[in-house]
């Protein structure tokens, strides 16, 4: 990797290091405890490039969801590319919600990673470096209630071996979902060909407000059968859960087989399905 001036390369990490979030939005937001002395000055408008850096190929947490329930704490990875042919000192990642980061009164989440970034130069490729950060997100202190599930942005800032800053506050979008949970018991087992058979559940969700999970009404959850000995489940009804989230849901006795409920999911909450509980016909 190329060496450019001490000064210049000190004086990029001084600054790197100061970058913070406005204090309206910490309150709001209850970020990792240095999110909000890192965010500030990273964009002084909403999804607008700054400096001569070029970002691409931003991935949080491998393209999937990141879900999140009431306690245990998540890790995941964010990689993105930087070009910028002066070379890069520091680089450093965050997750925000928002729609202006440059406005305290529109900024409702702050995340930031555990700390700078790893960025390597390629090797046949001058000014290109590939980088790589880690965040940790523990619900009870990094999520200001149930909220802020749902689209966030990766903003990233880096500074070059002569202190210039650049700077992208929507590199690349990603949803934080609540965790969820589904239940299926059919009976009565075994059963007599022809008479009904009801299979019940329940649908809960990750409450972050309270750090509990709570069910979840007025959801659509498919009812789904697999036959003994078939690989393929087929969709017999679709129910919407009730108070305290339960499901119930009665059909008709034909087969030895699996009932089981799938629920889609949605922006802030994750998909979920149980396990097949088998009903022997007779």
């Amino acid at each position: 990797m190329r060496v450019r001036a001490v000064s210049a390369l000190a004086s990029g990490a001084a600054v790197l290091a100061a970058l913070s979030l406005p204090t309206a939005a910490q309150a709001q937001a209850r970020p990792l405890p240095n999110a909000a002395a890192r965010l500030q000055g990273l964009a002084v408008q909403p999804n607008v490039r700054l400096g001569n850096a070029e970002f691409s190929n931003g991935v949080v947490n491998g393209g999937k969801d990141i879900v999140i329930g009431t306690t245990a704490r998540k890790t995941f990875k964010v990689t993105y590319d930087v070009y910028d042919a002066n070379g890069v000192v520091l680089s450093q990642a965050f997750l925000w919600q928002g729609t202006d980061s440059s406005d305290v009164d529109t900024i409702t989440g702050a995340l930031a990673a555990n700390d700078t970034a790893d960025c390597t130069e390629s090797s046949t490729s001058t000014g290109h470096y590939s980088c790589k950060a880690t965040f940790t997100v523990d619900p009870k202190r990094d999520l200001a209630g149930n909220g802020v599930a749902g689209t966030w942005k990766l903003i990233l800032g880096v500074y070059d071996f002569y202190a210039n800053v650049s700077t992208d506050d929507d590199v690349t979008r990603t949803l934080i979902k609540r965790a969820s949970k589904l239940t299926a018991d059919a009976s009565p087992e075994p059963v007599k060909k022809g008479r009904t058979i009801t299979v019940k559940g329940k649908l809960t969700r990750a409450n972050w407000d309270t750090g509990t999970y709570q069910g979840y009404k007025g959801q659509s959850t498919k009812l789904q059968f697999r036959k003994k000995g078939s690989s393929v489940y087929t969709t017999l009804k679709t129910v919407t859960s009730s108070t305290g989230g339960a499901l119930t849901a009665t059909t008709v006795a034909k087969y030895d087989g699996y009932y089981r409920f799938v629920y889609a999911g949605t922006k802030a909450t994750q998909a979920a399905k149980t396990a097949g509980d088998f009903v022997d016909v007779r």
